[in-house]
């Protein structure tokens, strides 16, 4: 299967619960992907619920969780300025697109969880033979997505997301709204998880999942290798 057109859903949410500070997209787990299919010449849209800026937390570009991709990012005025000018989630179309990625980062716990235009469009792409890679805390945005059947798209699935003890480690099991691996669980996914905070991708089908912002690579490395064999 030929990959050009990528599709990149993100979070527009920047409230970290009740806490006063701020959250969104893991921005790590966006530049990475983003610049290895930028490098590669694939053309790429950025997409979220509400359009426009999409909130970057402000603890992934620390100087401890700062990374080649994140500072290629922050003297890259040309996409950042992408991630400035979202598109509105519900103006885009699975049939523009060959494959659709989710980066991370805790904002899609609160929007992309319970959002029905990001859910219609997992189902169409997926139902439809492409690729969906989800990254982090990003496999959240699996919450409502369903089979033509009515069930859990993810029930019986492997899939990997960022795991209870990473939440615990980040001292916010209190303040997100659930915790992501239980509500995988409930949902009847097969769960799989690597060590914490290292490197772990799983595939079901056409269903590819990151556990971690170490992941994100792995992840499109992942996606890249199954197109190919498609």
């Amino acid at each position: 299967m030929e990959i050009n057109k990528i599709l990149f859903v993100v979070t527009s949410h920047d409230e970290l619960g009740n806490t006063g500070k701020k959250t969104g997209l893991w921005i790590e787990e966006f530049a990475a992907p983003y610049y290895k299919f930028h490098d590669m010449g694939k053309q790429i849209v950025i997409a979220s619920p509400k359009g426009g800026q999409a909130p970057i937390d402000p603890k992934s570009d620390l100087p401890e969780n700062r990374t080649p991709a994140t500072i290629r990012y922050y003297n890259d005025k040309e996409t950042q300025d992408k991630l400035s000018n979202t598109v509105m989630l519900n103006s885009v179309s699975e049939k523009d697109f060959d494959t659709i990625f989710y980066p991370g980062g805790h904002g899609p716990m609160w929007d992309l969880a319970n959002d029905k235009d990001s859910a219609k469009l997992i189902e169409s792409f997926y139902q439809n033979g492409k690729i969906v890679t989800l990254v982090c805390h990003a496999p959240v945005a699996l919450k409502e997505v369903k089979t033509p059947e009515g069930e859990y798209l993810i029930k019986g699935k492997r899939v990997a997301a960022f795991t209870n003890t990473e939440e615990e480690a980040a001292q916010l099991t209190t303040v997100v709204p659930f915790l992501l691996e239980d509500m995988l669980k409930e949902r009847g996914a097969n769960f799989q998880k690597g060590e914490d905070w290292k490197p772990f991708v799983t595939r079901e089908d056409h269903l590819i999942t990151g556990q971690n912002p170490a992941s994100s690579v792995l992840a499109v490395d992942t996606l890249l290798d199954y197109a190919e064999r498609m």
